[in-house]
């Protein structure tokens, strides 16, 4: 059997990330508060436990369904830093209809 390469899986109530093993059929626990977890991607660094702004941002990319892949030039793309910048993309996609996980990742702001 094939090693499995490491992905961040994400609890957002506790703010904290899990490096595992990636595997599609098994649901991930969070050890500390027992709820799902949340797959991030491979290409995910997580923020201070403490930066709250942070976490809040990176609540509605994963709860919009964007994950950290890597892609061809080694990153994960442009991904919204701030709730600002989030929020602007969602108002954006609302009215033109636009799926709210690719206005997310827009590297241009409408």
């Amino acid at each position: 059997m094939a090693a499995h390469a490491k992905t961040s899986y994400v609890c957002l109530p506790c703010r904290a990330s899990y490096k595992q093993s990636y595997d599609s059929d098994r649901q991930r626990i969070c050890p500390r508060c027992a709820q799902p977890l949340i797959h991030a991607g491979s290409a995910f660094a997580a923020p201070r436990r403490r930066d709250i702004a942070a976490w809040r941002t990176l609540s509605v990319l994963l709860n919009a369904g964007v994950a950290f892949h890597k892609s061809c030039c080694g990153g994960p793309g442009y991904r919204p830093r701030t709730l600002r910048e989030a929020r602007e993309r969602v108002a954006y996609a609302r009215p033109t209809g636009e799926p709210v996980a690719r206005a997310l990742v827009r590297c241009d702001a409408p």
